[in-house]
Order: structure tokens, then C-alpha cells, then sequence
């Protein structure tokens, strides 16, 4: 099992490279905008992982997923040429969720938002339902003192 440092490092430098070469432009007309979120390498170097999100319709994505999988081929090619392994790792494109994720937490805030403006307009109406105050308050030493005068006299 490799280092976990220098598999963050061959990850690092696997995802410059593919998204260099992507910037260059591949010859498939099908590929969108395409950014590389992340990569990720197994321990023992034989695996990258590559995530990234497309920019567009879900056409386009679907797509440039296509676009991707018929490059791994190439882009594997280019990525064994500029690093220094000694086996250069099979690559996996890996659409990315996060402008999903990022859309559902938003309508997951607006609904609290609202829930909360709801709640904050109940309230300002709202009256006790008992007393103000529903805790006993103390009571006071003189009656103490005469109900122990009392139990003592009962004796």
C-alpha cells in the first residue's frame, strides 16, 4: 500500500492533467463544458477515481458522459506519459452531485425560512394558555414559621 501523501500527490497531479487536456479540446463534439471537481486515487495506485460536473442541460450531460467514456482510453494515455508511476492507474469518470446537492439544500433552507416566518407569526399572536407565570412562587418565612409553631403544639 502506497503513502496516503503521495497518492493525494499522484491525485493532484491527475486531475491537472486531465483537465489540461481538456482545455485543449477533444475532437467529440458531444463534450460540454466539463470542470474536474475531484480525484481520488486507491491506496495502491492502481485506480483514479475522476469527478466532475457538466455546465448545461441534462442532455448535455448525459452526453458529455459519453464524450468521457469514449476519451478514458486517450486520456489515460496522456496522463501515463506525465506522471512518474510505474503503472499509470485506470481512470473512472464519476459525474459529481454537488450542483445537486447545493439545489436541494438551498430548497431545504427556503422551506426552514418559511416555517420559521410561520411559526414567528403564530407567536407574536399567541397568548398563555394559563397563568404568566406558571411557577409557585416561595412561600413566605412568617407562614413556615407559624405552621412549625403549630405541628409542635400538636404534639
Amino acid at each position: 500500500m502506497a503513502d496516503p501523501q503521495r497518492a493525494r500527490k499522484l491525485a493532484d497531479r491527475i486531475k491537472e492533467i486531465v483537465a489540461r487536456r481538456l482545455d485543449k479540446g477533444l475532437r467529440d463534439p458531444r463534450l460540454g463544458f466539463v470542470t474536474i471537481t475531484d480525484v481520488r486515487v486507491t491506496g495502491d495506485l492502481q485506480h483514479a477515481s475522476i469527478f466532475y460536473t457538466v455546465y448545461g442541460t441534462d442532455e448535455e450531460r448525459r452526453d458529455s458522459a459519453l464524450a468521457l467514456k469514449a476519451a478514458t482510453g486517450m486520456l489515460r494515455t496522456e496522463v501515463g506519459r506525465n506522471i512518474t508511476a510505474r503503472l499509470t492507474p485506470t481512470l473512472e469518470f464519476i459525474a459529481d452531485a454537488i450542483p445537486e446537492n447545493a439545489q436541494h439544500i438551498e430548497e431545504l433552507l427556503r422551506e426552514a425560512r418559511e416555517r420559521d416566518a410561520e411559526t414567528s407569526a403564530l407567536a407574536a399572536g399567541a397568548q398563555y394558555a394559563g397563568d404568566a407565570d406558571p411557577y409557585l412562587t416561595p412561600r413566605d418565612l412568617d407562614e413556615d414559621e407559624d405552621e412549625v409553631d403549630e405541628e409542635s403544639a400538636a404534639r
